[in-house]
């Protein structure tokens, strides 16, 4: 019995090896989980749940296929996918979780999220994340023409782009005391995230003296990078080469 976590694939029609590997995946791999989540940035950007391309179907169609055979998908929300919403859900029979959720993992409960969030010296991506995320933008941004919004992202994606290559490494991680505040605030001693593209399983003793672990995901550049929690030996961060695409 076992539990299967991935985040940061970025999938784009630009990375066909990307996609092959994750078709592999769902195929081989996640049929044989209890459950999958996807913790953000599944794809490199979602423009929204209308998009229309063969490219959005196909990906749909492998969570279509491994929940109608009976696992269950949790999909967290990332920095590159926000707008993911009811429609793709109800396409393709995924289960929308809420920017960080309580799950039980076979008696051990662990907080998930993408993780952007705990980037808390990164002000500049926050306060842009706090305005792409009101409602009444996100509606707006959704009754317009799927091409204007192709537009529209290419745009953002230049900036966003621009504004990285500006930024210290250090505030685009995690901040260390606001990992042990969402911890805390959920009174769990597990945390499961993505986004820093830092795949790592962290050790964290807090003041009181208890011993909490952090589990980092990777991205899918240059391998996939998924997590295996076993109900019988605990967590294992695996990385797999990409399938070679001639």
């Amino acid at each position: 019995m076992h539990t299967l976590f991935i985040s940061d694939l970025h999938l784009s029609p630009k990375h066909p090896d990307i996609t092959a590997s994750f078709i592999q995946f769902m195929r081989e791999e996640a049929i044989k989980a209890d459950a999958l989540y996807v913790l953000g940035d599944l794809f490199d950007f979602w423009i929204g749940d209308d998009d229309p391309t063969a490219f959005a179907e196909q990906i749909k169609s492998e969570f279509r296929q491994l929940t109608q055979q009976g696992v269950p998908c949790y999909f967290t929300k990332g920095n590159r996918d926000f707008l993911v919403g009811k429609r793709f859900a109800q396409q393709t029979g995924v289960q929308l979780l809420p920017d960080e959720a309580v799950i039980d993992l076979y008696g051990q409960k662990a907080v998930v999220l993408h993780g952007d969030t705990l980037c808390t010296q990164d002000t500049r991506y926050l306060a842009f994340r706090a305005k792409v995320h009101q409602p009444w933008l996100q509606r707006l941004f959704g009754f317009l023409p799927f091409a204007l919004k192709q537009k529209l992202v290419r745009k953002i994606q230049s900036d966003i782009r621009d504004d990285k290559q500006h930024k210290p490494m250090m505030i685009m991680d995690v901040t260390p005391s606001e990992v042990i505040a969402v911890m805390h605030r959920y009174n769990v001693d597990l945390m499961i995230h993505g986004h820093t593209h830092r795949p790592a399983i962290h050790s964290i003793q807090t003041d009181d003296q208890t011993l909490k672990t952090r589990i980092v995901l990777g991205d899918w550049y240059s391998q996939s990078s998924i997590l295996v929690y076993s109900k019988l030996t605990g967590y294992s961060l695996l990385s797999r080469p990409l399938i070679n695409i001639e």
